[in-house]
């Protein structure tokens, strides 16, 4: 496994750079109201590097993470800031929160980096997201297309081949588990790789789902080369040529990162 995902100071470091340096200027383009007015929400907010680069910028946020190690983590690092009363970090599934209940919390951005991918039934969680929005509050998810290169996080492999072979998440799945299994990956890293085999959104899916929800799609982006990877393997950020994108399906396997920001139309 890289050595980022190891060290979690270094990748906290890491989400508040590339936040402030690519989430933040495309988020402006469309969403006109100053940060400093706004109250974030940050959806599988891990060590809550991405939310810190908006209380950088004077925002209030909550972040959520299911992970209690993580969001344990969260509260180290933005200790100050909850001192301050200007964030809150709930340590819960965000199917749990009772938002009926607490007319507080209502947000004029929600955001989900890297996050929409790993969650099951992705068309009911987005449904319920208009629960947690203001009146012209907005959502921005920036994810991996599934037929991306990666979009299976092999990265995350110890073998040394497998952890840069691409496309090999899209391999049928007994095929993919015994490809594993005979490079000798742990049991932990299999069942993870395939719990994202099942979860992993393509942007046609990503579309769908917004329609049928009734979401209007305000902005979008779409990178060759995602801009995490400028900190994670010393990569030049690119988007994707303009033809490219709108070519359907076949973009998918192109564009290593999708930004998109919506409102509920």
């Amino acid at each position: 496994m890289y050595e980022f995902h190891k060290d979690k100071a270094r990748y906290f470091s890491m989400q508040r750079e590339v936040t402030h340096q690519y989430l933040i200027p495309f988020i402006r383009q469309y969403f006109k109201k100053p940060l400093s007015e706004c109250k974030i929400l940050e959806i599988g907010c891990a060590e809550a590097g991405v939310l810190k680069a908006f209380l950088d910028e004077n925002a209030t946020g909550v972040g959520i993470e299911l992970l209690e190690t993580r969001a344990t983590l969260a509260k180290q690092f933005l200790a100050e800031d909850i001192s301050a009363g200007r964030v809150e970090i709930i340590n819960k599934n965000i199917y749990d929160v009772a938002e009926t209940q607490r007319e507080e919390f209502r947000f004029d951005l929600i955001v989900l980096k890297d996050v929409i991918e790993h969650i099951p039934d992705q068309s009911k969680f987005i449904a319920r997201l208009s629960a947690f929005l203001k009146p012209g509050g907005m959502v921005f998810f920036a994810y991996p297309p599934w037929q991306m290169p990666f979009g299976g996080h092999q990265q995350i492999c110890n073998h040394t081949l497998l952890k840069v072979m691409p496309w090999i998440h899209l391999l049928p799945e007994a095929v993919y588990k015994f490809l594993l299994r005979t490079a000798g990956e742990s049991k932990h890293t299999i069942d993870e790789l395939l719990e994202i085999k099942e979860t992993g959104i393509s942007m046609g899916q990503m579309y769908h789902i917004l329609l049928q929800n009734n979401f209007k799609i305000i902005g979008e982006k779409f990178w060759f080369v995602n801009p995490i990877y400028k900190y994670k393997f010393g990569l030049k950020p690119r988007v994707v040529f303009n033809l490219i994108s709108k070519i359907p399906y076949f973009r998918n396997f192109c564009i290593s990162a999708h930004y998109i920001i919506f409102h509920k139309g």
